[in-house]
């Protein structure tokens, strides 16, 4: 799900700019993706009707409520890591751009929003004594294709304890329920403040018991949601948001006592220094708050980590011009990274100011268009001329990241009484056979 998490957030941010592509188009198809992601009782007005309810029974195991969020790409997974970030990011996006959104547009993102902050609460209820981090065994779960509706395969639930710490994936809960409370502040003021309470309440845990989740529960997180980077740049990025959610001092002074001095080149579900520290870096260009001002310098580094022609450049880019940073959907490092140059030339805007990498002077004006030619990229201005949005241009990917899309329902009247099991769903999709789905994108 990462290379959608912030995605309509930067078609929002260039849509100002003159237009290659219909940005208004590819935002709606943008959101729209999580409705084939969901787990749990669907909506009467989901758009994406091959989906149904599934995954009703998740938690069952350990007597809890684990339904609902999202599953994770093609997996019937529910990762809690990664599926925090993918809410953190939403709620993030709708913050810096919502404004500039349809609104029907905001609405279904507010939605998409709500959808994982409803799942993490259920995941935090039962703190202090445990945070539900994960539904469903990976290693069982990649043997199998098969529709998340008609999962054979047992769903056995994990969690983190003050015996078994996980501070980054608790960290990284809290600074999505707290950022999702920002979302919600003016428009349900209730439930804004049900998040920040449960965010407190889980920070509080992830910094009372330190440790790595990676390390109390490695055989079902690695090697699929390892935290390599380690839990305090979760715990940096949980206290960034809890600040900006409050307004209590105390988080930023955790913040700065964290002292992590680390340069990075990259933003992603694992690393997530350079995301609080643009977070951060956003006073000290509005307000000049010099206690800021190392967050605002780190930013700034990372920007000319990243930036093509930058002297400090450490990242490649291909002949085509896509950042390229790892192997492996590297889309989600791209669209991470431009997510943070959109948000960052908007602060530079909003107080007048450049900075320089070298003698290579940094604008508002460069950042955006930076980001927008990744942005076009993406939607097709590439060697392929291929969009890698479904739906989006003449040629694009045919069916979305999830099981459901390349499996039919098994019984003709649409019951889905039965079932193609474990093993059969593989017959799609290692075939070319291509099965005719109707997608109602909101056009």
């Amino acid at each position: 799900m990462s290379t959608k998490t912030v995605f309509f957030a930067i078609l929002l941010s260039i849509a100002t700019t003159a237009a290659n592509h219909d940005y208004k188009d590819a935002l709606s198809k943008s959101i729209i993706f999580y409705e084939g992601q969901r787990s749990g009782k669907l909506p009467p007005h989901q758009s994406i009707t091959w989906r149904s309810d599934s995954g009703l029974s998740d938690g069952s195991s350990d007597n809890v409520d684990l339904t609902g969020g999202y599953y994770d790409a093609g997996d019937n997974v529910k990762f809690g890591f990664p599926m925090a970030f993918t809410t953190t990011m939403m709620a993030w996006s709708v913050l810096e751009f919502g404004r500039r959104m349809a609104d029907e547009q905001l609405e279904a993102a507010r939605e998409a929003v709500r959808w994982g902050s409803d799942y993490l609460l259920k995941a935090s209820a039962h703190l202090p004594n445990a945070l539900y981090v994960q539904v469903g065994d990976p290693t069982v779960d990649h043997k199998c294709w098969e529709r998340a509706e008609d999962m054979t395969t047992a769903r056995p639930v994990y969690k983190v304890t003050p015996s078994n710490p996980g501070s980054d994936v608790a960290a990284e809960t809290a600074a999505s329920l707290a950022a999702a409370s920002r979302v919600f502040r003016h428009v349900d003021p209730g439930y804004s403040s049900k998040l920040i309470e449960a965010a407190e309440k889980v920070f509080a845990f992830a910094d009372a018991y330190r440790g790595s989740y990676s390390d109390s529960l490695s055989s079902v997180v690695c090697p699929f949601y390892c935290s390599y980077s380690g839990y305090h740049d979760e715990l940096l990025w949980g206290a960034a948001w809890l600040f900006k959610a409050t307004h209590n001092a105390s988080y930023l002074d955790y913040a700065k006592s964290l002292g992590l001095d680390d340069d990075s080149d990259v933003f992603s579900w694992d690393n997530k220094l350079p995301g609080a520290r643009v977070l951060l870096s956003r006073d000290s260009h509005i307000d000049d708050e010099g206690e800021l001002s190392t967050f605002k310098e780190h930013a700034q580094r990372f920007m000319c980590n990243v930036l093509r022609g930058s002297p400090s450049q450490s990242v490649s880019y291909t002949p085509g011009g896509l950042m390229y940073k790892m192997d492996g959907s590297n889309l989600q490092y791209v669209t991470s990274s431009t997510f943070l140059m959109t948000t960052y030339a908007k602060y530079l805007k909003a107080a007048e100011e450049t900075f320089n990498c070298g003698d290579f002077v940094v604008s508002p004006s460069l950042l955006r268009e930076q980001a927008k030619k990744q942005v076009d990229y993406i939607l097709g201005d590439n060697p392929k001329e291929m969009s890698y949005m479904v739906g989006y241009g003449d040629r694009y990917p045919r069916r979305i990241h999830h099981r459901d899309s390349s499996i039919p329902v098994y019984s003709t009247d649409g019951t889905s009484s039965s079932s193609y099991g474990c093993d059969g769903g593989f017959q799609f999709f290692y075939s070319d056979v291509r099965v005719t789905f109707v997608i109602a994108y909101n056009k």
